[in-house]
Order: structure tokens, then sequence, then C-alpha cells
């Protein structure tokens, strides 16, 4: 897919999960005020972060999708790792708001905890359900066009499905007759949601500090390299990733008694190749290294 054929995804994909989000952080929202469980509320409120959430998505997707410039003419790609830390940084604020509140209730008055109604109880099953397929379809669509930022978001619904099944086992053993089960169940929501922020954080971060590619991906690369004609070995490869897309670097040998042109054509054909069997692949500079043949059959450069 191209660029704009990938941010018209990540848009489509955005606007579904907000209106989906907008109508259960409302459902949820009056559930538990009806039904008098402040781990509905919680879950409440994470829905609704996951709104914002995915604003700061499309954000990115938008920033991100931008042609090279004269101040950025390696692309802005980034701004996708940026907005990703951002909502990392989110995911963090909403869950240790949701924990602090769990455990003042906790240690407060006991006499005050309120047995939840059956209404919550629905409430969370329907959020399960919503919030595991809204993390399918944006985990999908985030595979699909290679997207950190909308992957970010689709773990964002994950961690919001695990904390509705936190919610379900809070109200039910308040329900069975211990109360503090529902602001436990807040607490362990903010466990979930901590951990997925981490996730998330970290793996902007190592995308924003030039890692290279995993070994398995070089050594695809190798090969593809060798089996291009006129290629006699690979001196040097060196991959760096830039976002969400990949940078190479590659010295191959060619024999030295070739005309340059000849020897351009080689280059040429592995530029090609990696850009085409790698879609990652933004960019390939590739050198040519001259080796010559002697009379006794050994190969030097």
């Amino acid at each position: 897919m191209d660029k704009k054929s990938n941010e018209q995804l990540a848009m489509r994909v955005s606007v579904v999960t907000i209106l989906g989000n907008l109508v259960l952080s409302v459902f949820k929202l009056a559930a538990g005020i009806l039904a008098h469980s402040g781990a509905m509320v919680s879950d409440a409120v994470h829905s609704a972060s996951d709104v914002l959430s995915t604003f700061v998505v499309i954000a990115g997707v938008k920033l991100s999708g931008k042609d090279s410039d004269k101040e950025h003419p390696y692309g802005h790609e980034r701004f996708e790792c940026v907005a990703a830390i951002l909502l990392a940084v989110m995911l963090a604020a909403t869950g240790l708001g949701i924990g602090w509140a769990g455990i003042g209730k906790i240690t407060g008055d006991a006499s005050a905890l309120t047995v939840p109604g059956g209404l919550a109880l629905v409430a969370a099953v329907i959020s399960i359900v919503s919030k595991e397929a809204m993390y399918w379809y944006t985990r999908a669509a985030a595979k699909k066009i290679g997207s950190s930022a909308l992957m970010a978001d689709a773990w964002h619904h994950r961690s919001d499905a695990l904390s509705s099944v936190g919610s379900f086992i809070g109200i039910f053993g308040a329900r069975m007759g211990l109360p503090v089960l529902d602001p436990i169940a807040s607490v362990v929501i903010c466990v979930f949601i901590l951990k997925a922020a981490y996730d998330v954080f970290r793996d902007a971060i190592s995308k924003m500090t030039d890692r290279a590619c995993p070994d398995e991906v070089e050594k695809e690369m190798r090969e593809a390299i060798l089996a291009q004609d006129g290629v006699l070995g690979v001196d040097s490869l060196q991959t760096r990733l830039f976002g969400d897309r990949v940078y190479v670097e590659v010295e191959i040998t060619a024999d030295a008694k070739a005309p340059l042109e000849q020897a351009h054509e080689v280059a040429t054909r592995v530029h090609d190749a990696m850009e085409t069997q790698f879609p990652v692949v933004k960019h390939c500079m590739v050198h040519v290294n001259p080796m010559l043949t002697r009379q006794d059959g050994v190969c030097s450069h």
C-alpha cells in the first residue's frame, strides 16, 4: 500500500474506534453510577482516555505521512514514535489516577463500601467483548501498514479489555459478599494500564534510537543481495530503524574489470531488490568495491 492508502486506513480505523469508545464510555459511566460500582466508573474513565489517545494517534499518523522537506530530508516517520510516547504517558497518568482512587477506598471506611448492582456486571461483559474486538481490528490495520502509533492504540484497547475483566471479577466478588473487591479491581486495572504504558513507551524509545534490524532480517537481506546478478560478495551491511521505516547501507563486491555502467547496473539491482522485497526499507545506499581476480585464482580488493 502507498502512503496515502496507509493514512486513509489509519484514519478509518481511528474514526471507528473513537465512535465505539464514546458510546462505550458513556454506557459504562452510567452503569457505574447507577449500579454504585467504583470499578466500572474507573473502567469508563479508561475508555474515555482511549478517545483522547486515538486523537494523538491520528496526529502522529498525519505528521509522519508528510513528505520530506528541506528541514526534514529523511522524512517525518519519527512523529509516530513521538505520538506513541505521548500515548504511553497518557496511559500511565490514567492508570495512576485509577489506582490512587482504588487505594483510597480500600484504606478508607469499610462501612462506606457499597455492593454494586447487576447492571455493572452486564456493562463489564459488553466492555470485554467490544474492546477485544477493537484490539484485533486496530492490530490488523497496524500490522498491515506498519504503524507503531496505531499498534500502541491497539494495545490500549487490549489493556481496556483486560481492565474490564478485572472489573467483572471485582464486581462479581463484591456481589458475593466482599465489597472491598470492587476497589481492589480498580487497583488491578491500574496495574494492567501501567504495564501497557511501559510496553508502548519501550517500543517507541527503541525506534527513536537508530536501532539495527533483527539478525534474522539482516540475514534475509544478505541473501537477497547475494542473489543479484553481478554481486560477488557483501563486505558490509548496516541497517537502522527510523521510526517505522528502515535505512540500509551496503557495500558489495563486483568484478573490477567490468565497465562502470555494468557496476552501476549491479548496484541498481541491489537497491531495487532491497526496496521491493522489504517494503519497510525507505532508502538503500549501495557502495561497490572492486574485486581483482589474479592468475593464481586468489581474489583481492
